[in-house]
């Protein structure tokens, strides 16, 4: 969610903080602010709105200093204003926060109690007031930090700078990530790899719980109980983080083109000759059932999985989001895996559903994006889906690959169990194996999707159908629209439209319907001639089967390469991702940041 980056450089840090922070962007932010300590003086700028807003502040009012905090905030407690946004600042320290304090009201009525009242409607500023009354009892800047954490509730990263002190930085971590980057003679701290990837490629990850004294000369790491920590430092591929637009004019336009090569490369890993390259460790035969937990476009993907352990292995699914699922406290079998997907790795909600089930599992999995996150390193197997840096919000060429990782792993299990013959295992993987080739034919369709995308960014109300494993998709097809082009939309099981959606129909509502010519196929027609009798515009995704057999009277169509029936989904993830990209910027919209949203929730 919100961005952090702190530098003890050797050169002017500001224009490094605002440059970094620009890389984080995709998180999604209200307003952004840098804090540096110069001849021993601590100043601040901070603005509301995009990074620009920032930038021409400090060209009126520069900021020197060659050590430096900076923070994108996304609201949560308290509006988007300049007096909420980050660096907060009380007495000789400032502050930069990701997370939620849980317990700052009573912290605050300590806090009046000493005299000290807060100036935001924030639950970050209690960090910087505590801070103070540590410093005004006489406490150095490291033993008030460390006091500080201990009053603190919640999930946090954490970055301190102090005035008077312009060879320290202290960070911590509890929930949220953070990482320490090195240099020669210069040190720095940033949420991920993404903002460091400029200033370094020496990272080290801090671990729950720990806190660092971060100075020029490297960094002091202790854990939660104040032990010193050994914490391994990492090469990272600087090329793997590169935010780059590569001439398209939007990050989520680049990704959903990159859909055919990401994918080829997590097939030519998880794939390779006739073999399929996971954990051997991961042996699904004697399995009671398969737990999946997500979020978002995450758990969509996880629906669409359901139907592949379920057909291709027999194996019984439960599915959950990851904000309900530890809270019902569901009972688990033993002899179940439970599996958690997650593009960044570090959603919170699903952290904590895979913290509640660590023992009662025979074995957590992770399917993520971002190999060294807090989900990857706590579950017992890990498996990267390779699609590279995902700028957008949006989640597009993630999506595909969470897809083609589950279904890598359904076929597994279909062998495991005894379900899937060898004949029906290797016509499933030349399946997967035929879908970048169709993805690039499928891509060479965008001409008639934007030409489509004008009248669809004319409605009100748009309603997506699907039956089988496509309704899952129609639900992330709806979802897709909604957050970037801000129009009302609702995925729905074809069947289900007679029990109640149906009511919703009429002439100014586009019926967008996702309909491979599959055994389903005929089912999904009549429901789709249900919507055409009352008046709906039906625009119809299909191949040239189900256009020949069902497209007279819909009001437009597009035309689909054939696929396999098991992994449509994969392929039609693509359509519903161009008509929402098409029809966003039909309106105008931010595709890439759009409003409300952050590209990693790492608070509940």
């Amino acid at each position: 969610m919100c961005g952090i980056i702190g530098i003890l450089g050797n050169h002017e840090v500001a224009p490094q903080l605002v440059e970094s922070l620009r890389r984080l962007e995709y998180r999604g932010y209200d307003s952004a602010g840098i804090a540096t300590v110069n001849a021993g003086r601590l100043d601040r700028r901070r603005s509301v709105g995009k990074l620009v807003n920032l930038s021409d502040l400090l060209v009126h009012e520069p900021l020197a200093g060659k050590a430096g905090i900076g923070h994108t905030r996304w609201a949560t407690h308290g509006a988007a204003t300049v007096g909420n946004a980050h660096p907060h600042r009380s007495g000789r320290t400032a502050v930069v926060h990701n997370g939620i304090i849980e317990n700052f009201r009573e912290l605050r009525e300590e806090l009046a109690a000493a005299g000290i009242l807060p100036e935001t409607q924030t639950d970050s500023e209690t960090v910087a007031l505590l801070t103070r009354m540590f410093m005004d009892r006489g406490l150095g800047p490291r033993e008030a930090a460390a006091a500080t954490l201990k009053k603190l509730e919640g999930a946090f990263a954490l970055l301190w700078l102090f005035e008077g002190e312009d060879d320290l930085m202290i960070a911590a971590r509890k929930g949220s990530p953070l990482a320490i980057g090195h240099g020669t003679g210069e040190m720095f701290v940033g949420s991920d790899a993404i903002a460091l990837a400029p200033l370094t490629d020496r990272i080290t990850y801090l671990e729950e719980g720990d806190y660092a004294f971060v100075t020029r000369a490297g960094a002091e790491i202790f854990d939660a109980e104040g032990r010193r920590a050994n914490r391994d430092e990492l090469r990272i591929d600087l090329g793997a983080a590169r935010v780059e637009k590569a001439g398209y004019k939007h990050f989520m336009a680049k990704e959903i083109a990159e859909q055919p090569v990401v994918l080829g490369d997590a097939l030519a890993h998880y794939l390779p000759g006739d073999t399929v390259n996971l954990p051997e460790t991961l042996d699904f035969s004697g399995l009671e059932r398969l737990t999946l937990v997500a979020c978002g476009t995450a758990f969509y993907a996880c629906s669409v999985a359901k139907y592949w352990f379920e057909t291709l292995a027999g194996l019984p699914c439960e599915i959950d989001v990851a904000s309900e699922f530890r809270y019902r406290e569901p009972p688990i079998p033993a002899k179940s895996f439970a599996l958690f997907v997650s593009q960044s790795g570090e959603t919170a909600d699903t952290l904590a559903a895979l913290r509640y089930c660590r023992e009662k599992v025979a074995k957590t999995v992770a399917v993520v994006n971002v190999a060294t996150s807090s989900i990857a390193r706590e579950a017992d197997v890990a498996l990267p889906i390779l699609a590279g840096v995902e700028v957008g919000v949006a989640s597009t060429k993630a999506f595909t690959c969470q897809l083609l990782v589950l279904a890598t792993l359904a076929l597994k299990a279909g062998r495991d169990r005894g379900h899937l013959s060898a004949e029906a295992f290797a016509a499933h993987v030349a399946g997967l194996r035929s879908l970048p080739g169709l993805m690039n034919a499928a891509l060479a369709g965008d001409g008639p999707v934007a030409a489509l995308a004008e009248r669809l960014a004319e409605a009100q109300d748009i309603l997506f159908l699907g039956r089988g494993p496509m309704f899952p998709l129609a639900l992330e097809g709806a979802l897709k629209l909604k957050e970037i082009s801000y129009i009302h939309a609702e995925g729905y099981a074809s069947g289900e439209l007679k029990h109640g959606p149906i009511a919703l129909i009429d002439r100014s509502v586009p019926v967008i319907v996702l309909a491979p010519h599959d055994r389903l196929f005929d089912k999904t027609v009549s429901n789709m001639q249900e919507v055409m009798a009352r008046h709906g515009q039906v625009l119809l995704i299909s191949d040239a089967k189900g256009l020949a057999a069902a497209a007279e009277g819909v009001w437009a169509t597009l035309k689909m390469p054939e696929v396999p029936e098991p992994f449509a989904p994969i392929l039609y993830a693509l359509p519903a991702q161009l008509l929402a990209y098409h029809t966003a910027v039909a309106k105008g919209t931010d595709v890439d940041q759009p409003r409300n949203l952050a590209k990693s929730v790492t608070v509940e």
